[in-house]
């Protein structure tokens, strides 16, 4: 038994179709759409198949006709098992077919997490939905599955979506998250666990921010921050705006993955499994777009109002700073404070000039508490933005004053990096003598009467096979080759040895290999120490 009925409806012919049409029926079917249709060949017909229980392929045939004289043709509510018939006979592929959605209601429902784009609401002990703020969100939708399914393709341990909701007005999707719970719920309700999701948060991203991408599977962040910079030319002074857009045009294009979102709502514990959700604003760039983002999350938002991050996180303003800390600190690697508040300053810019925009684009200036907020971020943001030349950072290199009260600085950052790459005690000791030795040097001599009027740069690079520690110290002092100076006579009595070049004699002696290049006005030397 089959059914067909038309009306007129927002400019388009609406046909729907009832219960079977099979062999038997089709003729009869076809002939009822032909009357409806008549002249209105020019008319978009939409059928709405929501009461359509079954269709054969004599039914196919009369959609196949329908397509050839109506391009645009739609179906809409299909139901699951015509659905599946219609996708198995490429119907989905030829033309627009939208499924049938269950409909299902959040109130009363517990909300993990809130975005930009969605809230996340917890709707009974195995499973999560997202709901999106647009409409419209199908496509929106349909993006998130698939930056998710290739997240999880490229290791990323994700929750992947397993059905598409209508709630309320809108669309939502829904996860299987067993008995999870977020990392801002265990933070809040186990303090005593902090270092625990410090360590596990921090390895996720490590693994993220690892992990490449293919050219054009995400967007790239990058391109977005750009367009912030630029809408903030009308916001701060010509020279700050001028110097912001350069500064975010200057991170060259990278294709390792950022998640965009990434703060403790957004990670999952089901079991003994860290799970990431939330997934559409996956994306590629320099890992700094990632941390302006997490700041903003942490601190940034909640600046002047403490309350705001209990309010979003689900604990308080302490708990967050102190994670933070810890957090960059954990991904660094490094316990130096100057190093952490280096790199955290380079986040801010990117945070505070996104929070400005975003503020400024929902009429904050026109709110007297908002605008307090956005003044505040702006005076933070020039005074950044005047003392920074590079939003560029690296977990292995620290930049300092060339001024021997450095040194314990600069030892601490090599002994870090080597102890984690697994070097004795014994070798970590030699190679800190070596550094000293050179480090001092440029301190005394390479800039001015030993000023210490400008930088010095240690990079400590940790390569496999056998594993080999490059530490490649770099100054822009005056030229200086200490690999041309003669190694002293040590077979010599005392009295008949010249004073000086000791110190690099000795450095040679306890590295493995040392190099020297003069390089677009830079000093650049190199120690080489392997582990074995």
């Amino acid at each position: 038994m089959q059914e067909v009925n038309g009306r007129f409806e927002d400019n388009k012919l609406l046909i729907t179709l009832s219960g079977r049409i099979d062999s038997n029926n089709s003729h009869q079917a076809e002939a009822e759409i032909k009357q409806l249709i008549q002249d209105k060949t020019a008319v978009p017909i939409v059928i709405d198949a929501e009461n359509l229980e079954y269709i054969s392929s004599a039914g196919l045939r009369i959609l196949l006709h329908l397509k050839k004289t109506n391009p645009d043709l739609k179906i809409i509510n299909v139901k699951t098992d015509v659905y599946d018939i219609l996708e198995m006979t490429g119907f989905t592929e030829m033309m627009t077919v939208e499924k049938a959605y269950r409909v299902i209601s959040v109130e009363g429902c517990e909300e993990i997490g809130r975005g930009a784009n969605g809230t996340i609401y917890r709707i009974d002990d195995d499973n999560i939905v997202k709901t999106f703020h647009d409409a419209n969100a199908l496509e929106e939708i349909r993006h998130e599955r698939e930056v998710a399914r290739a997240a999880l393709v490229l290791g990323i341990p994700t929750a992947i979506s397993y059905d598409v909701v209508k709630v309320g007005d809108s669309y939502g999707s829904v996860f299987e998250l067993l008995n999870a719970r977020s990392f801002s719920k265990i933070l809040s309700d186990e303090p005593d666990k902090l270092d625990w999701c410090v360590h596990e948060y921090v390895e996720l991203l490590k693994k993220i921010h690892g992990t490449v991408v293919t050219d054009g599977q995400f967007p790239d962040q990058r391109d977005t921050a750009i367009k912030w910079a630029q809408f903030m030319q009308d916001y701060l002074p010509e020279e700050t705006g001028r110097k912001l857009l350069k500064l975010v045009e200057d991170v060259p294009q990278d294709n390792h993955m950022i998640h965009g979102d990434y703060h403790t709502k957004n990670l999952q514990l089901q079991g003994d499994e860290v799970l990431l959700i939330d997934m559409d604003t996956l994306a590629i760039g320099h890992p700094i777009f990632e941390l302006g983002s997490m700041y903003n999350a942490f601190i940034g938002f909640s600046e002047l109002d403490h309350s705001v991050v209990q309010g979003f996180q689900g604990f308080d303003y302490e708990t967050s700073t102190k994670f933070w800390h810890k957090v960059l600190a954990a991904y660094l690697g490094t316990k130096i404070e100057d190093r952490i508040r280096e790199v955290e300053d380079k986040a801010r810019i990117i945070g505070y000039t996104r929070l400005i925009r975003r503020s400024i684009r929902r009429d904050g200036l026109n709110d007297p508490e908002r605008k307090k907020e956005i003044d505040h971020w702006t005076k933070e943001l020039i005074e950044l933005v005047a003392k920074t030349d590079t939003l560029l950072f690296a977990g292995n290199e620290l930049e300092v004053d060339a001024k021997s009260e450095n040194l314990p600085q600069v030892i601490s950052f090599i002994e870090e990096r080597m102890d984690e790459a697994g070097f004795t005690p014994k070798a970590i000791t030699v190679v800190t003598l070596a550094a000293e030795e050179i480090f001092v040097n440029i301190a005394s001599y390479a800039y001015e009467h030993g000023s210490g009027e400008g930088k010095a740069k240690i990079r400590v690079e940790i390569t496999g096979d056998p594993v080999t520690a490059v530490i490649t110290f770099i100054d822009q002092g005056v030229p200086f080759d200490p690999m041309a100076k003669e190694d002293p006579d040590v077979s010599l009595p005392a009295e008949e040895r010249t004073v000086g070049g000791l110190g690099i004699f000795m450095t040679k002696k306890l590295v493995d290999d040392m190099s020297y290049e003069y390089k677009d006005g830079e000093n650049i030397l190199k120690l080489v120490k392997k582990l074995s």
